[in-house]
């Protein structure tokens, strides 16, 4: 079985003087690491795993908005051409 990802909170000021233990616990040990200010989540740092699966998980939903937008599509759309002139004049 494998280990919980750990989460963790740090401010921004804290980070800043503890990027590299911060990257560690990231790289090594799969720890994820919220950045806070003034008690407010601002920014997240996550492994690269992470990150590739998160990109995944969003090309996932996109092909499938995509699917149904064809799917759904009756032809009654407008010509490239036409939509092209009306947005670049």
């Amino acid at each position: 079985m494998a280990s919980p990802i750990k989460r963790h909170e740090v401010t921004s000021g804290s980070l800043r003087s503890r990027l590299a233990d911060v990257l560690n616990r990231i790289a090594y040990a799969g720890d994820r690491v919220v950045v806070t200010r003034h008690g407010k989540a601002i920014a997240a740092v996550i492994s690269a795993n992470d990150l590739r699966l998160l990109e995944e998980l969003e090309d996932a939903r996109d092909a499938a908005l995509l699917r149904r937008a064809v799917a759904e599509d009756n032809g009654s759309g407008i010509p490239v051409d036409d939509l092209r002139r009306d947005l670049l004049g």
